[in-house]
């Protein structure tokens, strides 16, 4: 990706930039922070003809140049050179499996809408020229952060994000599909064709196309995170039937169920170590001001319902849906945690490990791919949220910032985290075409 629009997108652009004015100066003395925690303040929605856009220009890391970690930390680079890395999968014997992928070619929708924020949504999400859809294998012997062995380890996959080892089976899910592949420790590549466990909601549209995914403790069961086909089910329920969901997965039979509903974009399937509950990061709904609404973290209940479309941050009526549901919006279970309006959590990781600083133990690591709806930017970094007692305890607190310079340019954007076999915390940046790594800076 560069950072220069087609010419052809330039009335787009001219479009957004309108009503971008609009957004910005209803922007101004809103605290953001008062919208990171467990009661997030939450201004009244606004409505729009087109979405406010303020996009950031990819120009990606000048020799050099890496992100600004936290005092106690450094960072480098273990990877570079990829295409559009998403989410990281550190195996038992410390191999890093890096997912690249690029959103699938999907219908194109015909309201004028639809079609900008199709545009928004190919331009944010990248796409490239050079071979993606695979799984790339790190492999660092020694532990300096320097793969001795980098090679294709997975190819001819299909917008693939989410992968999960048992035993020795690999599962991988595609945009449109979980499948099953055979591995065994220090493999170094998989030419085995893979096995189909279920098929997963793709396309026509396959508006939100990651697949988040993790096995259950005792392996036996998969959860895989599936976004809605809309901001607010503009495309008609239909189009939304099993989406906005988690579903549960028996891994030997393919057979499946609704696991929780109502998440718009759930990523970052996660295991809180404590309590031993189901999180996940969730990607909240537009075209409701730049403030509304807070994207989140939460615990996940079986059978849980959690607002979209109907209601947002609980039971808030989100007046564009029609007919509503009251029986619905009457059981919608309040998030746990807000991160703030539009800051796109796409990764999250819990820190058992101790190779980090102290602050840092039992907490989780989110990634924020970053906003394109708001005046201002927000989000573009990886935060840390402390946890006490199987919950958030604290201030979500920057740990990894820099992805903007400071035009308001993308160096990069983090998407997928995940801690190593030594105890550092990696991070996936999707259009910076690198693997970071922190680790303490005494180490």
């Amino acid at each position: 990706m560069t950072g220069v629009l087609h010419p052809r997108h330039a009335a787009l652009a001219l479009i957004g930039a309108s009503v971008l004015v609009l957004a910005a100066c209803n922007e101004e003395a809103f605290d953001t922070d008062s919208q990171v925690g467990a009661d997030p303040v939450l201004p009244e929605p606004q409505q729009y003809l087109f979405p406010p856009m303020h996009l950031a220009s990819v120009v990606g890391w000048k020799e050099g140049e890496t992100p600004t970690v936290a005092n106690g930390l450094k960072i480098e680079a273990m990877a570079t050179g990829l295409e559009h890395p998403r989410s990281l999968t550190v195996l038992p014997n410390g191999d890093v499996l890096v997912v690249e992928s690029k959103p699938p070619g999907v219908e194109p929708l015909r309201r004028p809408k639809s079609i900008v924020t199709g545009w928004i949504e190919s331009m944010v999400t990248g796409g490239g020229d050079l071979p993606s859809n695979r799984i790339t294998l790190l492999r660092d012997a020694d532990g300096d952060g320097k793969p001795e062995t980098r090679r294709v380890f997975l190819d001819r996959l299909s917008s693939p994000f989410g992968v999960a080892l048992v035993g020795s089976d690999l599962y991988v899910a595609n945009t449109d599909a979980i499948l099953r592949f055979p591995f065994n420790t220090g493999d170094t590549e998989i030419t085995a064709p893979g096995t189909l466990v279920t098929p997963l909601p793709g396309g026509p549209i396959d508006h939100h196309w990651t697949k988040s995914l993790v096995a259950s403790r005792d392996g036996s069961l998969l959860y895989v995170g599936i976004g809605s086909n809309s901001n607010v089910a503009e495309n008609g329920m239909e189009a939304e039937k099993n989406r906005a969901a988690i579903w549960e997965v028996d891994r030997q039979t393919g057979r499946w169920r609704l696991f929780a509903t109502g998440l718009r974009n759930p990523n970052g399937l996660s295991w809180e170590p404590e309590s031993g509950a189901l999180w996940t990061v969730v990607n909240e709904r537009d075209e409701l001001g730049p403030n509304l609404v807070p994207d989140y973290m939460t615990s996940v209940k079986d059978g849980g319902f959690y607002g979209w479309p109907y209601s947002y941050y609980g039971r808030h009526l989100d007046p564009r849906v029609q007919p509503q549901r009251p029986d619905l919006v009457e059981k919608a279970i309040l998030p746990d945690y807000a991160l703030s309006s539009h800051v796109a959590p796409l990764g999250m990781a819990f820190y058992t490990a101790d190779a980090l600083p102290q602050a840092y133990r039992g907490g989780a690591f989110v990634g924020e791919h970053g906003s394109w709806d708001r005046g201002e930017f927000n989000g573009y970094k990886v935060v840390f949220v402390p946890f006490s007692g199987g919950h958030p305890s604290g201030k979500a607190q920057d740990v990894v910032t820099g992805f903007l310079n400071s035009d308001g340019e993308a160096r990069g954007r983090p998407v997928g985290v995940a801690v190593d076999k030594s105890g550092a915390l990696l991070i996936a940046d999707d259009v910076g075409n690198t693997v970071w790594r922190v680790t303490s800076a005494d180490k």
